[in-house]
């Protein structure tokens, strides 16, 4: 039987419902769950920990809204990521983590094989979890164990111990691939110019991240000039959402020659509720169009090969959701997530700041998201 979802939102949970959870979970039969905003006992919260730990089908985690709450739920939840090995999206967007709570759950995050996708929004971050954030985006693809940091020397038997686990994670990335893809880090003003520095600089040098929103952060045009060098040196980052980020058109002129006279890989730029005039906008966005138009006709003839290099064995696909699918249903599952990926992203980013989503028009728009960050900026 193929797994299936377990959506839940904003809801108290059962004893039956925890129970029921954990079953699906321990049988392999649950490929996504959401428990969005939803309200449990902490001795439920760590039923449900331990048996993710195990299932092996689980492929989207999303505890959105508050979920996890505390210290020692945070600690379950790294607990149960240590010994997962199939969950590829993780979701705790309006989450208290903070730097301190971050810290705790970065050994985990590092030295998970199959994740690729992770929300961090409006999570109260500083610049100390930036530094743990960069050692998930490292050149290579692979994962480093610590955040770049500096800080005091571990012991001989701590050093040795986190060698055995990451040497036991590289031996999975061979089947999973490594390296976050996509990043989410909306609305957490407690960043400083000098963390964004540090975030743009890895993006600049990592082999992996396709996606990254920075949405409703007060950047401004230095932090977008930044950010501007690290997409001209990516050769891989496709979609970067700087809405509601303070830009101006100095920045928007910045990024119109970066994109005019760089090759990238950028496909989407989302400039709205910026102080950028529609004629710039306008201008970016039918630059990105023209390269993804050239980039379609360049690719029609190699479409075929590609195709047959997608239908190799399982086995050998690094990444692929084929490990739990039928041939044939494994891109249709990996459009799901997607598809899924982007819903749950917009209406939580509204949702965890306690407003309605508004609809958006006009060039460069995106996604039509409300303004976060200038709610929070003019309360009135």
């Amino acid at each position: 039987m193929l797994p299936s979802s377990i959506q839940i939102s904003g809801e108290p949970l059962s004893g039956a419902e925890v129970r029921d959870i954990c079953r699906g979970l321990r049988d392999n039969a649950v490929r996504l769950l959401s428990l969005r905003g939803c309200r449990l006992c902490d001795r439920d919260f760590g039923r449900i920990c331990r048996a993710l730990a195990g299932a092996t089908s689980l492929a989207q985690l999303n505890l959105n809204l508050g979920v996890v709450s505390s210290p020692s739920r945070i600690k379950q939840l790294a607990e149960a990521l240590r010994t997962n090995r199939s969950i590829q999206s993780l979701f705790l967007h309006g989450s208290p983590l903070t730097d301190a709570g971050l810290a705790l759950l970065n050994p985990a995050l590092a030295l998970h094989p199959a994740l690729v996708a992770l929300d961090l929004g409006d999570c109260m971050l500083g610049d100390e979890a930036i530094n743990l954030i960069c050692g998930l985006l490292p050149p290579d693809g692979a994962k480093s164990g610590r955040g770049r940091t500096g800080g005091s020397m571990e012991t001989q038997e701590s050093r040795l111990g986190q060698a055995e686990e990451a040497w036991a994670s590289l031996m999975a990335l061979d089947l999973y691939g490594g390296g976050l893809k996509e990043l989410t880090l909306s609305a957490n003003p407690g960043i400083t110019p000098k963390g964004w520095s540090r975030l743009a600089i890895a993006v600049a040098h990592s082999s992996q991240v396709r996606v990254l929103n920075l949405d409703y952060n007060p950047l401004g045009d230095h932090v977008a000039g930044m950010l501007a060098v690290a997409v001209a040196s990516s050769r891989t980052l496709e979609v970067l959402d700087l809405e509601g980020t303070g830009l101006t058109n100095q920045s928007a002129q910045t990024l119109l020659d970066m994109v005019e006279n760089y090759p990238t890989a950028l496909r989407s730029l989302v400039l709205a509720e910026n102080s950028i005039s529609p004629e710039l906008q306008q201008q970016i966005c039918d630059l990105l169009s023209e390269g993804e138009e050239e980039e379609e006709v360049a690719g029609g003839a190699g479409d075929t090969q590609e195709w047959e290099r997608g239908r190799e064995p399982a086995a050998h696909q690094r990444g692929s959701s084929s490990w739990m699918c039928p041939s044939g249903m494994a891109e249709t599952f990996q459009k799901s997530q997607a598809e899924l990926y982007t819903r749950v992203l917009s209406s939580d980013k509204a949702l965890s700041l306690g407003m309605k989503t508004k609809a958006e028009s006009g060039p460069c728009r995106g996604s039509g998201r409300t303004s976060a960050w200038e709610k929070r900026t003019n309360p009135d």
